[in-house]
């Protein structure tokens, strides 16, 4: 179990509703209203299913993925493209888990309109993310 929320913020119930975040001795829980039951699903549940989807977002975009980073980055040299290649072959979702998401990270992430969608039992039913725009170029 983890002792964080990693989408705090981000998680939705079927309703639309935000879903509160609270903690169960040390373990992170979101809390699910279920028409005034509150219903306490472990926080690792949920965020497994998120970063197991962007994970393998990532894997199957990575070429994409590379290309982006080295712009965001300013580099373009053979040795941070390994590096960034290296990193998304091995990415670990118990190490994210372990690691965190910064809190910029998930606050960019809200600003687009990024939502999980989970029901009662804390199974991630959709993940609304924003569409982003292509140059024809590309």
């Amino acid at each position: 179990m983890s002792n964080q929320a990693l989408f705090a913020g981000l998680v939705y119930d079927e309703q639309e509703r935000l879903v509160e975040t609270t903690y169960v001795g040390n373990e992170a829980s979101y809390v699910v209203n279920d028409d005034g039951f509150l219903r306490h699903v472990d926080a690792e549940q949920v965020d497994r299913q998120v970063l197991a989807f962007f994970v393998e977002q990532i894997r199957n975009n990575k070429t994409m993925a590379v290309e982006q980073a080295l712009g965001f980055l300013g580099k373009d040299d053979i040795f941070t493209k390994a590096a960034l290649d290296s990193s998304i072959d091995t990415a670990d979702v118990d190490q994210i888990l372990q690691q965190g998401v910064p809190a910029q990270a998930r606050d960019m992430l809200g600003m687009m309109g990024f939502r999980v969608i989970i029901n009662l039992h804390g199974d991630v039913i959709d993940l609304r993310q924003p569409h982003i725009e292509m140059d024809e170029d590309e």
